[in-house]
């Protein structure tokens, strides 16, 4: 094998008369969608074990929903390199995407839905008036029903949508969503139940805000909004030092302050979509606005 070709050059199928890669290829990207379709199914069922041992009095710390949220994050991860590795190796194809789609429902849409539920709903305060209770709970089921309803709908407009341009269309040089991506709406779930020790809201103030902040995302994902992409930063492009010292610093802080940093991170990104759209709002109120004489 000759050591200069690139790896999308070395997995071409020399029998081929149209340079199509080899068929061991096509598993790559399969493989990190499985895994990814895997932890959707990890997070599920440590939800549930979650709930069974908060319903016994453990009230405190659940290291049941802790894993879950934690799945999670590695379900962005993997969800991050299939596409990716996909492109890379040339291997890209309807079969993937739709595959990719159906595991992004269960581990963005159904886990991260269940998880918020028994989390921020099901262990509400006894001593709640009834009434009040029982809204706080169709509440909830209504909510996280458009949460995964948004989510889905935000996934079949990805796979029709072949150049998607948000209604503030940015940088040229740059590649962006339209809308929220279902990933980044499950990751800022997972990482504000992990930066709260997975401790269950039981004050139906605290599950009020959690309400509007799943009923927020669900808007994003169904929104014109502009978010980041990140799809024009390559894998195996040259970096510069600096580049990778960032990269080592950001590790190590993951590393050693991983509920802080994640959550940092989760928001940030969550709310550079909100920040744009504010800006892109008042820039053009500003610039409509008469200048005095």
């Amino acid at each position: 094998m000759n050591p200069r070709l690139n790896l999308r050059e070395r997995l071409i199928d020399p029998n081929s008369p149209d340079r199509r890669p080899r068929r061991a290829a096509y598993a790559l990207p399969t493989l990190f969608t499985a895994g990814n379709l895997f932890m959707g199914f990890v997070a599920i069922i440590k939800a549930v074990e979650g709930a069974l041992w908060a319903g016994q009095g453990h009230l405190g710390p659940n290291p049941h929903w802790e894993l879950a949220a934690q799945v999670i994050g590695v379900s962005v991860f993997f969800d991050g390199l299939d596409g990716r590795i996909a492109r890379l190796t040339n291997t890209t194809s309807d079969f993937g995407r739709e595959l990719d789609s159906l595991a992004d429902v269960i581990s963005f849409g159904i886990a991260p839905a269940v998880l918020a539920f028994v989390y921020g709903y099901q262990f509400l305060d006894p001593s709640t008036p009834p009434q009040l209770r029982k809204y706080m709970l169709q509440a909830g089921y209504f909510i996280l029903f458009m949460f995964v309803c948004c989510g889905s709908m935000r996934l079949a407009r990805f796979n029709i949508t072949t150049n998607p341009v948000p209604r503030n269309p940015g940088r040229a040089d740059r590649k962006y969503f339209v809308g929220l991506p279902i990933p980044a709406a499950a990751g800022i779930v997972a990482a504000i139940i992990y930066a709260a020790d997975s401790i269950p809201l039981t004050d139906w103030r605290w599950i009020s805000a959690w309400s509007v902040l799943l009923a927020t995302l669900s808007f994003l994902m169904v929104s014109t909004w502009r978010y980041r992409s990140f799809k024009d930063f390559s894998l195996v492009s040259p970096r510069s030092p600096r580049s990778v010292l960032v990269l080592a610093m950001f590790i190590y802080l993951i590393w050693n302050f991983s509920k802080p940093v994640l959550l940092v991170v989760a928001l940030f990104y969550v709310g550079s979509g909100i920040a744009v759209r504010i800006g892109g709002v008042l820039r053009r109120i500003f610039i409509s606005s008469p200048t005095p004489a």
